[in-house]
């Protein structure tokens, strides 16, 4: 067994940078169908339940209490509203009625399926929500504000990717029907060309992260989550549904946004540094996990797919309500359920210009995901009682 603890974080970070690696230099097409994510979490699973990786480390501790909460915050500083919105339009609003789709689709498949999971499986179902509105760093957070046990957290995971490998195609594919799609949801003819003008003036990258930038990143990080940290305690909780550690993600939530309104903003290198974090933090909660909730995965998963489809048949109507193309409708769907690592993706195939602005709403979804997730976790809760 690997015990000590720079042993184990060597072996997470080592697992986390073997798979994206290997998925850089092999380009297998099985990173497209199962993303590294998977791997990333799947393997410190065997490793700890055949005692290569011990269950119980203070590197986990210390992921939990201090690195959980700088990557939300790195991860945040790049929210921009108004962007999305001078360029998307009324495409930011198919987005918001997807994420409607999200948290309505959770509690309905979960009030389908609960009958087969545990009774703790709402905190699974909750933060399978935060990838789903936001990303995987959305993903973390909110299953540390619940206490979401390992084994939830697994399906969850396990159940985001197996729906990924379903939902990706049909975005990707909703491209083939665009003519029809269009005509179905009235889209003004002068719709793409106004996208795409708007999309070229958004401002260029910035320039590449100095030392001092990394400097500046920590601090301001390590600063919020002291604040954070000394505050959430002195708040009062709501029974069993607002705790100390909710309140504590909330706070990180909504002080990292309030920096993303100040020139903190255009420090570079901060969603880069967030997203390396989320990954190796995953990896941590993997080596904690057991494989006793595996007999769940068939409804957990079915509930997934119950879910999806209602997230769908959100969009769809945003896309009509609104008179929003195909590819907007895409791209917005994606920014919810891929996060920031698929809207682009989706953005490309459909239309090149619009990457920029991709990823941009997938970053909305970050900022809304921690609340939504904690809310859509909660009347999970209350449809099991």
């Amino acid at each position: 067994m690997i015990e000590s603890s720079a042993g184990v974080l060597a072996a997470l970070a080592g697992i986390a940078a073997f798979y994206f690696y290997l998925e850089q230099v092999t380009r297998w097409r099985i990173f497209t169908m199962l993303p590294p994510l998977l791997w990333i979490y799947a393997t410190p699973v065997v490793l700890s339940n055949i005692g290569v990786l011990p269950q119980s480390s203070p590197v986990y501790t210390a992921f939990r209490d201090l690195t959980l909460p700088f990557l939300i915050t790195m991860m945040l500083l790049t929210v921009n509203v108004p962007a999305v919105v001078r360029v998307m339009g009324k495409g930011v609003l198919v987005m918001l009625l997807g994420t409607v789709g999200v948290v309505v689709g959770g509690v309905t498949a979960f009030a389908i399926v609960h009958n087969w999971l545990a009774e703790d499986a709402w905190k699974g179902f909750g933060a399978l929500a935060g990838s789903w509105i936001g990303g995987t760093g959305n993903l973390a957070a909110v299953s540390e504000a619940l206490g979401t046990p390992e084994e939830q957290l697994g399906l969850a995971v396990l159940a985001d990717n197996l729906v990924y490998v379903v939902w990706l195609p049909i975005l990707l594919g909703s491209k083939a029907f665009a003519e029809r799609f269009n005509r179905w949801a009235r889209v003004p003819p002068d719709r793409l060309a106004q996208l795409e003008a708007a999309a070229a003036e958004l401002p260029a990258g910035g320039r590449s992260p100095a030392m001092r930038d990394y400097i500046y990143l920590i601090a301001i990080g390590f600063a919020v989550t002291w604040i954070a940290t000394a505050v959430a305690p002195v708040l009062p909780e709501i029974g069993s549904i607002v705790t100390t550690s909710v309140w504590r993600i909330l706070l990180i939530t909504t002080i990292a946004l309030g920096l993303s309104t100040t020139p903190v903003s255009r420090i570079p290198g901060s969603h880069e540094l967030g997203v390396a974090l989320v990954y190796v933090f995953v990896a941590s909660v993997g080596a904690r996990a057991t494989l006793s909730g595996l007999g769940q995965a068939p409804a957990f998963v079915a509930g997934a797919y119950i879910w999806i489809f209602i997230h769908g048949l959100f969009c769809l109507a945003g896309a009509w309500i609104f008179r929003v193309d195909v590819h907007s409708v895409a791209i917005a769907s994606a920014a919810n359920v891929g996060g920031a690592a698929s809207a682009p993706v989706v953005a490309a195939y459909h239309r090149e210009g619009l990457v920029p602005v991709a990823v941009l709403m997938a970053l909305i979804g970050y900022a809304l995901g921690n609340y939504l997730a904690i809310l859509t976790a909660q009347l999970c809760r209350w449809v099991a009682t």
